[in-house]
């Protein structure tokens, strides 16, 4: 079984569908792409997020046809059976993680904040379980396609990709949320977690208190 063709099926199928198909859509209802490039000054965590974000897709990219071609090899302690069985299970449940996200985002769905923006909160559906579960997914999704071409260059992919992401929303997003929705989001980021369930909630924010999770 070739797994590298397969995980490299996969990651062009999940960047159409996530990314292209869903620019697309919102587009079509709204006029906008969605997309408002990198976010902040240069150098700043919010613009080595963006840039870090776009690296690592790209990356990721690289690593299953690298290996397809025979340039790079699965690292050894990898290459296993149960490996590329999980690796495909974390795929398709992070690509639909990622579906249910967007389709609770509708119109509302971003890549990247505009400050003088203000969207709706959603706090329904898969968003009722974690704050960020568009994250959640792509991560789920570039676990398992790491699983399923764990060479080098996946695995490295894979770091620059939960790097950038923390990154983004805690110098970008949950500070941007915080100013446009206030108590609302305090509220709500003091009950759900961040990536995952119950972990990452934040403490609501006072003038002396420091942000936690």
């Amino acid at each position: 079984m070739n797994t590298a063709a397969i995980a490299l099926a996969l990651y062009l199928a999940y960047l159409a569908i996530a990314f292209g198909l869903r620019t697309w859509l919102l587009y079509r209802r709204t006029g906008t792409t969605g997309f408002h490039g990198l976010t902040g000054p240069l150098g700043s965590p919010g613009w080595w997020g963006g840039v870090g974000f776009i690296a690592a897709l790209l990356t990721g990219l690289a690593a299953p046809i690298l290996q397809l071609i025979g340039l790079i090899d699965p690292v050894t302690v990898l290459d296993t059976t149960a490996g590329y069985l999980i690796g495909l299970a974390l795929t398709l449940t992070g690509t639909v993680f990622t579906l249910a996200a967007q389709q609770a985002m509708g119109q509302h769905w971003r890549v990247g904040v505009r400050k003088d923006e203000r969207t709706e909160l959603v706090r329904t559906g898969v968003f009722a379980v974690v704050r960020n579960p568009f994250f959640s997914g792509l991560l789920i999704t570039a676990t398992g396609l790491a699983l399923l071409t764990p060479n080098l260059i996946a695995l490295v992919a894979l770091t620059a990709l939960v790097t950038a992401i923390e990154l983004q929303v805690r110098a970008v997003e949950e500070p941007y949320l915080h100013s446009t929705h206030t108590a609302d989001y305090d509220d709500y980021a003091a009950r759900v977690g961040r990536f995952a369930p119950r972990i990452g909630k934040l403490r609501p924010i006072a003038p002396t208190a420091k942000r936690a999770g």
